[in-house]
Formats: structure tokens, sequence, C-alpha cells
């Protein structure tokens, strides 16, 4: 029978029809349907300025995983899609194009500069949405949502608003993170941190009344001393305890400054005396309060020094810091100068060193928030998969302050806060107020600063249902089931996402979080554009098919361990996808009934094999779905991967091909092919979520066949596509578990004569003959199974009995209570095979020799890399198991 099939598979020709056909025939679009339960994942909304990378691709899989896994299963399976503005990153974006024309973003101005951004947002915005199809990705692209569209920005002036009312939103003059690159405060999760060599300056600072007597005070930032107002010692510092109260002189500046005391100073950093600058260091800041100290600015927005840095003005901080240094050195003020290691913050966006600055800023007041957060994770009705992530939220969560959400930039939400130019009241507002509401002056002028990029991604899974409107899709899909992320945002976004949602909806957003690894280069190492070792999904697809890299990737990701990948791992998903190709061809050629008769459906007509693979495919589909059910993805996969490449294309289909070719009766070939279309139709129901492409295609080609031919299967295949039709479930009539039983002692005795063959050098086209004998109390008789041990093994007579003795030169192997023997008499020269085998023990002993040689060199294990150690020790393990197989083939060869 000839198939519609080509004779090789090729992803080019199938994957964007029927991507092309689910988007036309709507099979992504979901409704609220009070027939169905729901199931809603909110997509962790990528960047505008995104192109698809592995980390997106690894994210989007494990998502369309789960919904399409949980559409099959009858849900209204929501997948919301849409993607972030991405303040900072979209501005710089924008900001670099128009320096291409030389044109700054100052002299368009704000609103023609916006207008600029939403002209790039609509060109390129949709790129990575375009990628995100390539993969596969089932989206609701009916509801694609952008985080700036008008639904969602009266979604985040209500929730500015109420926050405010209830007191949760403050503004003021504190200490924050500062990038001096995007002249814009950024919170403490948007600090990089990274280990610098840099300096320790033992600065000496003298005393005012006895300028030839000094304190010497060490830091590692020597251009912020120009703001100093003091210097601090440890109240219990026996070395500085008569000093406290005096005054010391700035140098080069000779402002003068007291010595105070304060519990904060480690004695032990340094000397022990730290200098005191208020408004350049976080805890000089709090301290500075403590004590009444006012704070002196020494550097502007743009990290150049401003006019109290005196003849340092303008200087860049870090040309100042080497300017100050030499002029320090040369006035004989630099005591010494010591290497030193510490850790040293950077803007998450351009890393730019970030500076502590004092700036008047809106905040999220977080603590109430995080309390309710903290709550329903521990009465689990949030809950982590895996769960070793709950503590690193929890601890998140324990340990908040305060979330600066203002920024510094024209891209984003604007604040809904006006000011009175006559009185100065701030009001906070939906819509711009007419007047002041404390002077009722007309004179009002809106905040020029916009609110973090992550605010409005913390109200994601209920502003993109409609809130604040009580839409339909709110009430029916909030609060989604499961969220899909990677471990950078769980502070960014998840912790965020849960507060707002408990204190906007009194609900939590999701029920589950599934926190996967992250990608890295096979060494071990994050990707990266410095490193050059980042992997292009879209050419990975453009190469091995979108399926191929989907099957591989999810192979490779273990329960949220980070994934180790190069390019030579998507050949396992190719050559998974050939596999499935060529066992659909094979299956569909041999489906021709010239009988067109019918056979009872139950499970009377059914062969031993045909049992076996039954009850099989029943465990299997058991397995994958507990599996799914726990987020083991891996699990899920392998099973069916381990299913269908070695129980059914190894096994079952190698059994079946005799009943095929040569059927004892039309009646067997009818059942046998019913079994096969059954099973095979089943297995691409469990690939599905995983390999959507390949399946639609062999699934409609089955249908068609399964259709013609009068194959009835149990199954209905009405459906319009395989991601429309139902997720099997067990068939309690096929569970046979002592058809198992025996199959697998059986399967174990073939595979004995095979390795018996592979020992002894025999061709597999040799016939053999074979004894079996099972002990006296063996539970199981393989007499019924000969011919099938036969016709599997290759052999022309078998005799099978219980203890049995062992025929004279011949070839054995135990399985349990059953020994397999091979009489070699005639089939090789058993002379000749034991010099063979000897030349064979010799080389394997001179190996294990050097090996040997070199664990018992102390130099070598103490100084090699610790990988060689093991690949040695798995060497000498492997060496002594060959020698052993060795040795039993000697003696069977006398």
């Amino acid at each position: 029978m000839q198939t519609k099939l080509s004779p090789q598979y090729n992803p080019k020709e199938i994957e964007d029809k029927w991507y092309r056909r689910w988007e036309e025939k709507g099979c992504f679009h979901s409704v609220p349907d009070a027939g169905k339960k729901p199931y809603t994942i909110v997509i962790p909304p990528p960047n505008v300025t995104g192109v698809l990378h592995m980390g997106h691709a690894l994210n989007n899989i494990i998502q369309d995983v789960l919904i399409r896994w949980r559409r099959m299963q009858g849900y209204s399976a929501l997948w919301m899609p849409g993607t972030d503005h991405a303040g900072i990153a979209t501005q710089n974006v924008v900001e670099r194009e128009l320096a291409t024309r030389h044109v700054k973003r100052e002299h368009l101005g704000r609103d023609r500069f916006i207008e600029e951004v939403w002209k790039w947002k609509n060109q390129f915005g949709s790129t990575i949405i375009k990628q995100l199809k390539k993969l596969g990705s089932s989206c609701d692209w009916q509801r694609e949502r952008f985080t700036m569209d008008e639904g969602l920005s009266s979604a985040v002036k209500e929730t500015f608003v109420r926050l405010f009312e209830k007191g949760l939103i403050y503004k003021g003059k504190y200490m924050i993170n500062w990038c001096p690159r995007c002249c814009t405060a950024l919170a403490d999760d948007e600090v990089e941190h990274e280990e610098h060599e840099g300096h320790l300056w033992h600065i000496k600072y003298p005393f005012r009344d006895a300028p030839h007597l000094y304190l010497i005070v060490a830091t590692t930032r020597p251009e912020t001393m120009l703001g100093d107002v003091a210097v601090a010692v440890n109240p219990g510092d026996d070395r500085y305890k008569e000093m406290i109260g005096e005054f010391l002189t700035l140098p080069l500046t000779g402002r003068e400054m007291p010595i105070i005391a304060d519990d904060f100073v480690d004695p032990s950093f340094g000397t022990g005396a730290v200098k005191v600058t208020p408004a350049h260091d976080p805890n000089d800041f709090e301290m500075g309060k403590r004590h009444g100290l006012t704070p002196v600015v020494v550097m502007r927005e743009n990290g150049a020094m401003n006019e109290n840095a005196g003849d340092f003005e303008g200087l860049d901080r870090f040309e100042c810091r080497n300017a100050l240094v030499e002029e320090l050195k040369l006035k004989k003020y630099i005591e010494m100068i010591n290497p030193h290691k510490h850790s040293v913050g950077h803007c998450y966006r351009c890393h730019t060193v970030i500076e502590p600055y004092i700036s008047d800023q809106w905040f999220v007041k977080m603590r109430p928030l995080a309390n309710a957060a903290i709550e329903a994770t521990q009465k689990k009705r949030v809950t982590f998969f895996p769960e070793r992530w709950e503590k690193v939220y929890l601890s998140w969560l324990e340990n908040v302050r305060d979330w600066c959400i203002s920024r510094q930039i024209w891209w984003g939400h604007r604040i809904p806060a006006w000011y009175c130019q006559e009185c100065n009241e701030i009001m906070v507002s939906r819509s711009a107020p007419q007047r002041c509401t404390k002077c009722g002056s007309l004179k009002l002028k809106q905040d020029e600063d916009v609110l973090d990029t992550w605010f409005s991604s913390a109200l994601w899974p209920f502003s993109t249902m409609g809130w604040p409107e009580e839409t339909p899709e709110l009430k029916y899909y909030y609060p989604t089931s499961t969220l899909v992320t990677d471990r950078g945002i769980i502070y960014f976004w998840v912790a965020r996402m849960v507060m707002m949602g408990l204190a906007m909806m009194e609900n939590i957003p999701f029920s589950h979080v599934y926190i996967h690894g992250t990608i890295l280069d096979e060494l071990g190492r994050k990707m990266s554009k410095s490193l050059g070792n980042g992997i292009d999904p879209l050419l990975m697809i453009e190469r091995y098919g979108a399926d191929a890299v989907r099957f591989s990737i999810i192979i490779l990701t273990t329960e949220g361990q980070d994934v180790k990948l190069s390019e030579s791992k998507f050949e396992m998903g190719r050559n998974f996808t050939n596999k499935l190709w060529n066992a659909a061809r094979f299956i569909m050629m041999n489906l021709e009934d010239e009988h067109k008769i019918h056979v009872a459906s139950g499970p009377e007509n059914y062969q031993f094999e045909d049992k076996w693979i039954l009850s099989c495919l029943n465990a299997t589909i058991d397995s994958c779905t507990a599996s799914l059910e726990q987020f083991k993805f891996n699990d899920a996969a392998m099973k069916i991967y381990d299913f269908f490449w070695h129980s059914f294309c190894d096994w079952y289909l190698e059994i079946v091909k005799a009943r095929l070719y040569e059927p004892v009766s039309p009646v067997d070939k009818k059942v046998a092919q019913t079994v096969l279309a059954r099973v095979f139709n089943r297995i691409l129901h469990l690939l599905h979520p995983f390999v959507p492409f390949i399946t639609e295609e062999l699934w409609q080609n089955l249908k068609d066949v399964v259709s013609e031919n009068s194959i009835h299967i149990q199954d209905e295949m009405y459906a319009e596509s395989l991601m429309l039709d139902s997720w099997p479930k067990v068939d309690k009539r096929y569970e046979f578990q002592s058809v198992e039983d025996a199959m697998a002692v059986v399967q174990d005795v073939i595979r004995a004569v095979r390795n018996i063959r592979s020992k002894m050098n025999i061709k597999d086209k040799q016939k053999l003959n074979g004894v079996i004998s099972v002990s006296a109390d063996g539970k199981h008789d393989l007499n019924p199974h000969a011919n099938l041990i036969k016709r599997m093994a290759n052999l022309e007579c078998l005799e099978i009995g219980r203890d049995l003795p062992r025929p004279p030169n011949s070839a054995s192997e135990v399985i349990g209570e059953v020994q397999a023997f091979v009489p070699l008499e005639g089939i090789i020269n058993p002379d000749a095979e034991k010099d063979r085998q000897l030349k064979h023990l010799q080389q394997l002993e001179e190996h294990l020799q050097i090996v040997r040689k070199k664990l018992e060199n102390k130099n070598f294990v103490a100084r090699a890399p610790a990988q060689v150690v093991t690949m040695e020790q798995n060497r000498e393990k492997e060496l002594l198991e060959q020698i052993q197989k060795v040795k039993i083939i000697l003696n069977g060869l006398g």
C-alpha cells in the first residue's frame, strides 16, 4: 500500500502549514465556558526589544506543553500572550537609533520622543511574537496584550491610586541606587553586584587643632571624600575613645568635621575609622540621620563632579578619583594603598557602575504587602516546583525593603500625580485634576517621572483579563493556574504579582509556580554576546525543525536544573522525529485491508504481544500524566520516548511483521492492524504537547488511512485537529500485568541469545540452536512463547525445560531463574575464538595497568582537575567489568 507521507521527514514542509491552519481555525482561542474548567497561563511578557534566545525557548516550550496537554484534557485552556514596554531598555534602543540620525531625545522633547518610541514599537515590537510562533507556541493571539495599551494603563493608574489612598505609596527624599548612564533611579533588585579588584586607600585626616597629627581613614571610593562631613569610630574601640568629639580637617578642602561614635562602625575594617559621606553611601545616609549631619552632594546626576567638588568640578567621577589620588599623594596625605577585592553594583540594563544618591522618589511600602504574600505561601495557596525555591522566595519577602518605583525616563506609565505650582500640594488621581484641591489654583503640573516597568508587570495576571472592569474573562480565568518562569525574576516579578494580586483582587494570581533552570553552554557558562557562546534557537529550528528543538530541550530539562546545551544535543530530537516519521510510514503502508472484514474490539482475539503492548500503553499513559501533573517534563517525555522507541518500535513492530506479511488468517492480520493503529494513535496523542507539528501531520494521515480501511481502533477521530482531540486515559480492559511479566522474561531470553552472538562475533543472520533451562521452582512457563523466541532470536531449534543440563561446548547467559545456552559446535572455531578473547583480555589488562598507575600516583590525584580524576576512576571500573565478561566467555570455551 502506498502512503502520502514523503520518504524522508522534512519539517519545513509541514510546520508553517500547520501553524497557519491552527491560527485560521481559531484552535488557540479560548472563551469562558461554564461547562468546562478553566486552565490559565499568562506568558512572562518578553520585552518589545527582545529577540528569541534559548532562555525564551525553554520557558515557552514548557508553557506550550502544559497548555496543549490541558486543552486535550478538556479544560478551557487560555495562554494569555503579550509583550512588556521595557521602559529603560526600549528608551535606550530608540535613543541609539536616533543617534544614528544625530538626534537627541532632549532636542525632540517628551511628546515627540514618545511618538518615536511608539513608531519603533509598531515597526519592530512584534519580532519576538513572530519568533514564538515559529517555536509552535499555541497562545491565544486574539487576546494579545501590551503593558502600555489603554486597558493596562488604566489598571496601572487604578492600582497606584488605591495603594496611595491606603498609605502604601509615599514620596520622599531618600538614598537610592542611581544609574549615571540612564539617569534614573533603580530598585535594589535592578542592581547586579560583581566582584571588582579595587584598592583600599589609607588617607591622613589632620586634626584641626594639631595639624601635625592625623587620623588615618580607609576608603574604596576616594572621590566621595569631597562630600565627607564626619569621621566615625566605634564607641567601644579603645584606640579612639579619647578622640570622640574632636575635629578634623578634610584634606584638600579644609572643611572642618567632627569625630563621632557609632555602633555601626566595624573596628576591624581598615583602621577602624571611617569617613561619613551621607550623600553618597546608604549606610552613611542612615548614620547622618542619627547624628543630625547635613549631606553634601558632590556629583551631578550624570556622574560628573559638581560645584561642591571644588577644583575637580566637571570631571567624571572616575577621572576625579585618579586626579584626587594624585593630588593626595603630592601633598603627602596618602599613608598607603592596598589591593582590595569588593562587590560593586551595576545597572542591570546598561551595566554602568551605580551610585548611591539622595533623590526625591516614589516608594511602595512593602512590609504589609509582603506579609500577605508570606501567609499565602505558608498556607500553600501558592506552591513552588521545585519546592526548594519557596525558601528563596520567602527569604526575600521576609527581608524586603521599600520599593523605589519612580524612574527618571520618558517611556513608561507616567506617575498619576500632579503638583500645585502655587501651594505645592500633591494630588494623586485617576485623571488629570482641573484645579488644586487645596487652594483652587489652576496651575498644575504632572510628575515628570514614570513607573518602574515591574510595577505594570506585577498586575499582568489580572490587568490582561480586563481589570479594573468586571469582565467575563476576569471572573472565569482569574486566578490563573500556573506560572512558568526563570529563577532570575522570582523577586522582580513573581513576588510582586502575588503581592499585587492579593492587594487588588484579594486573591492569589496563580496557584502553582514552576521555576525552570538556566540554559548554559556545554562548559556550564552562561550564554552571552561577550563570550560568543550563544545558540540561536531560530537557527536550530531552521536546521533541525521546531519539534526536534522542542523535544531535545524538554528531554534535557531535569526538574528545574540548569541545562548544559550544545548544538549536537539537537541531533537527538532530530533522530527521534525521523524515527517517528519512518514508523508512521511503515504502519500506514501496512494497514490496507483487502478483505474489508470487521473484527470484534474486545481482547478475545488478541495475541500475547497485542495484550502486552496495550498493557504497556496503559502504564505509559498513567505515568506520563502523573509526571506532567508534578511538572516533571523530562520524565514524561522520556516515558513516551522509551515506550515508542523501545517497546513499540524495537519489539512490537518487529514481532508483528510476520502477522502483517504472512498472516495465519485475515482475522489475525486485521487484529494486528487494529492494535498497531490504535497504539500509534495514542502515541501521537501523548507526544502532541511536546512535538505538535509532526504529530498533527501524522495523525491527519492516520485518520484518513484508518477510515479508508474500516479499521475500528475504539478511539473517535472526528476532531478537526489533534490538539482539539482528547488526552488518552487508562483503559482498565487492557491491564495485563501477568502478560507484562511474562514478556519481560521472554525479552531477557532473546537479549541473552543476542548478547552471546555479539560476544562470540557470530553474524545476526546465522541460525543457531538454543536451550532454555528454567529452574525447577521457577514461576515462568516459556513454552507458549517458543515460536516468538525462535523468531526474534533467529533460532533453528529451541529446547525449553526445567533444570536442563548445559550442552557441551556452549556459551551461556544467566537471567534470574532462567539460563540460556547456545551450542557452539560447528558455529565457531573454539581455539581461534579462545585466542581472540585471550588477546582482548591482554589488551584490557594492559589498559587497566596504565589507568591504575595514574590513580596510584598521589601527585596526579592531587593536581589533576577533579573531572579528569573521576574519568580515570570510571575507566578503571569499566575495564574491570569488561575483563570479568571476557573471563566468563573464556570459561564457557573451556
